[in-house]
């Protein structure tokens, strides 16, 4: 998975490229699941990868990390001004980076997305699970396999948040506008439903754009 950067070919791409934010967390799986729905997946490590991508994956990880991370190499304010004008995919820590609010962060969230969340709210490490669920994508229902590992919790959902999937009677996966979040991670399992599901959502946006 290439840096923007460091493209070697140079030239206009001839895939649609996305981003994986790629300073903590399993972005190598991300990076895997959207190339083979044919989408080139490229590392952003440093402000300058963001230029010509498409779109933007924001893993799982250590949220206060990612946080501070984010501060060191200087991308946290490219990349919340990315996020409120292209699509972005949060998984996990990557839900609490773009939401409006969590408890016990160095510093504020992105405030992309208008839902309150607690962190590691489903229990430690050795409390991590594997569900079935189901999203309600477009117009139909969509089998869902669920892994949660630390996962949070959406706890408030604003008023322009779309809930997309459920477990227990709490939101598991929503959506609001261009960004998309879930709580779990798609990245480890068999299924590419919720990366399909983006990368549908990012040929769109580049359509009406």
């Amino acid at each position: 998975m290439p840096n923007a950067a460091g493209d070697p070919r140079g030239g206009p791409a001839r895939r649609v490229r996305v981003g994986i934010l790629s300073l903590q967390g399993d972005f190598e799986r991300h990076g895997r699941s959207i190339e083979t729905l044919g989408v080139e997946p490229v590392r952003v490590t440093m402000p300058a990868d963001l230029e010509g991508i498409a779109a933007l994956v924001l893993p799982g990880g250590e949220s206060t990390t990612m946080l501070r991370l984010l501060a060191s190499t200087g991308l946290r304010e490219p990349l919340e001004s990315f996020a409120r004008s292209r699509p972005v995919l949060g998984t996990c820590a990557g839900l609490i980076l773009l939401g409006s609010g969590a408890e016990g962060l160095p510093g504020p969230t992105l405030g992309v997305l208008d839902v309150t969340v607690e962190r590691n709210a489903y229990g430690r490490q050795r409390e991590s699970f594997e569900a079935a669920g189901t999203a309600h994508l477009d117009t139909k229902p969509v089998r869902l396999e669920m892994v949660f590992i630390r996962a949070p919790r959406i706890r408030r959902v604003g008023p322009d948040v779309q809930v997309l999937a459920e477990h227990g009677g709490e939101p598991v996966m929503a959506r609001q506008d261009r960004v998309l979040v879930a709580t779990f991670h798609p990245e480890l399992t068999e299924t590419t439903t919720v990366h399909q599901y983006f990368c549908d959502l990012v040929r769109r946006s580049r359509i009406a754009a």
